[in-house]
């Protein structure tokens, strides 16, 4: 395995060194694993970005690493498409480990700013939990030179910037405290308008009944039985006479419940969802970090809490930090949404540690930070 990767690395850099020949363009370049579509955050980027700078070239790369053998190898012809966008472009803009980021021999000048998927750090992930169940194990980490390369890491705040420094293994001076650009969607009430009405136009009975809307969004798992049976669970509490029950899985979860009573929702995120919810459920999912920007009621159904303990450790304390209730049965998470228990004040001072404020806007901010780095290099190139 060691010899193969590091052959396979050395042939790669050959290319790429040949690759790196050509002119490098205006052009930025982001790069996803996490889904097939251009990610919310990268498409607010681009539109921003185009809007204050025409003159550049966005390319997306968004592709999952498919499961069969064979769609594996057609990855591969991906890999060699996102050198050459690598080797021309000024900025690199990534939410997931990159492979030929991380591996390769980049020029000096290039700009890479790992822009992670999830808005806050909330359980641990990358090098803060290698060769743990849930991990990379530290061989294939040094290896694959898991998360080399990056100029900047971003971070939603000064206090979750020494978790994702630990996350991806950079020294401080490389954290830049701004969060995700789709926090936008959040807070501004046009964006928050268009995504309502865009989500009553594919599900109109989300909008002609007195229901209230509980929106699920639980976690990824490796093991999905646990998560598939604490839906099922979950589903024969509700009374729909009363609500309507969104479920909004993980992208990478993939299981289906095939219930007509519920929306078993792919088009739309759960960041989108989230706008119509009035009781938002997750567990130890990332999310939490929009969810509490809306000042809705949250509540944590932690069903598997200590066999998820075993597997994964947070950065946060679970039981005492999280701003609603925590649940371990199904009957007391049905209780708490009856009783709509919901503290105020913490919420509030969750948000304040967890989300830096803005100054234009979360968009504007980090575009504008771009801009500004593109500028210093050019002018300390002479360019």
């Amino acid at each position: 395995m060691s010899f193969i990767i590091k052959f396979g690395t050395f042939c790669l850099n050959i290319l790429f060194s040949i690759m790196k020949i050509c002119p490098v363009q205006n052009k930025i370049t982001y790069i996803s694993r996490q889904m097939n579509t251009i990610p919310l955050d990268f498409r607010l980027v681009i539109d921003n970005f185009q809007k204050k700078n025409p003159t550049y070239k966005h390319i997306v790369l968004a592709k999952r690493i498919p499961e069969p053998f064979i769609g594996k190898i057609g990855y591969g012809f991906h890999i060699l498409k996102q050198m050459y966008h690598i080797a021309t472009s000024k900025v690199v803009i990534l939410d997931t480990y990159c492979i030929p980021v991380s591996i390769l021999k980049q020029r000096n000048e290039l700009i890479v700013i790992q822009m992670w998927h999830a808005l806050g750090a909330f359980k641990k992930f990358g090098y803060s939990i290698l060769d743990q169940e849930e991990g990379s194990s530290s061989q294939v980490a040094h290896l694959m030179k898991m998360h080399h390369n990056y100029t900047y890491v971003l971070s939603s705040s000064e206090y979750a910037a020494p978790f994702f420094a630990e996350a991806f293994h950079v020294p401080y001076a490389k954290m830049k405290i701004f969060p995700l650009p789709k926090t936008d969607m959040l807070l501004n009430q046009t964006l928050q308008h268009k995504t309502i009405q865009k989500i009553y136009q594919h599900y109109p009975q989300l909008n002609s009944t007195n229901k209230k809307i509980i929106v699920y969004a639980p976690t990824f798992r490796k093991n999905e039985a646990e998560l598939y049976k604490a839906v099922q669970e979950f589903i024969k509490h509700i009374n729909f006479n009363k609500y309507e029950f969104v479920l909004k899985k993980h992208p990478l979860t993939k299981f289906v419940i095939n219930d007509a009573r519920i929306i078993e929702d792919n088009l739309m995120t759960s960041l989108e969802f989230f706008n119509v919810a009035d009781y938002i459920i997750t567990d130890y999912s990332a999310v939490l970090f929009e969810a509490s920007l809306l000042d809705k009621p949250i509540y944590f159904y932690a069903f598997d809490y200590q066999m998820y303990m075993q597997k994964r450790a947070l950065y946060i304390d679970y039981q005492t930090q999280l701003p609603g209730p925590v649940c371990y049965q199904i009957d007391e998470l049905i209780d708490s949404i009856e009783s709509h228990q919901y503290d105020e004040k913490k919420m509030n001072d969750f948000k304040e540690l967890m989300i830096a404020p803005y100054q234009q806007s979360y968009t504007d901010d980090f575009v504008n930070f771009v801009l500004s780095e593109i500028n210093r290099l050019c002018v300390k190139s002479g360019g």
